[in-house]
């Protein structure tokens, strides 16, 4: 994808994900998610966190071991809207300075170039803005392009997430499918 391509599904990603985050009502933070082991509270934190380690990576070139731990643990705190809405507005802005998807970031598999991880992160936070969707009963549909965008990303290395027991094994879509579902089915989803 080129440079506008990936930063413009980054930002149609973490959109999505903001709406979805804004429609948590206050019983559901505790409610189940198709992630099995996550619960909506849990899904936000783990694309919060994630969001909060883009700065660093993109921006001052640290490694894992020198953010450390810092992200571990619950970064929601008492205010989970806002914490996500700052952390991914801080994630989008890092991504979009001059040259940044041209950087190298270290990152827990090794050295990779910043646009790639700009992709993975688009599609990881597309596919659990649908979880979040599912969960709390709002729109799950993604806005254009972006299924396709992400399912462009993933297919090279999904047998892979798969087998990392991260992923639940894919599922075959049914015949017809929108990028979407192909998407969804191919990360174990079954929407």
């Amino acid at each position: 994808m080129a440079d506008n391509e990936i930063l413009l599904r980054h930002r149609q990603a973490l959109e999505m994900f903001t709406a979805r985050v804004r429609a948590v009502e206050e019983g559901q933070w505790d409610a189940p998610t198709p992630c099995t082991d996550w619960s909506v509270r849990d899904l936000v934190n783990h694309l919060t966190a994630e969001q909060l380690w883009v700065p660093r990576l993109v921006r001052d070139g640290a490694t894992i071991a020198e953010v450390g731990d810092v992200y571990d643990g619950d970064q929601l705190g008492d205010d989970p809207v806002a914490t996500w809405e700052r952390a991914s507005a801080a994630a989008i802005e890092a991504f979009n300075e001059k040259d940044a998807l041209r950087r190298t970031v270290h990152l827990s598999y090794g050295d990779s170039a910043a646009a790639a991880y700009c992709a993975q992160m688009t599609t990881d936070a597309a596919v659990h803005a649908w979880d979040l969707a599912r969960a709390v009963g709002a729109d799950e549909r993604m806005p254009d392009g972006l299924a396709d965008a992400a399912l462009r990303e993933v297919q090279p290395y999904a047998h892979a997430l798969a087998k990392s027991g991260l992923f639940a094994a894919s599922i075959d879509p049914p015949p017809g499918a929108d990028q979407q579902t192909k998407l969804l089915c191919l990360l174990g989803r079954r929407p």
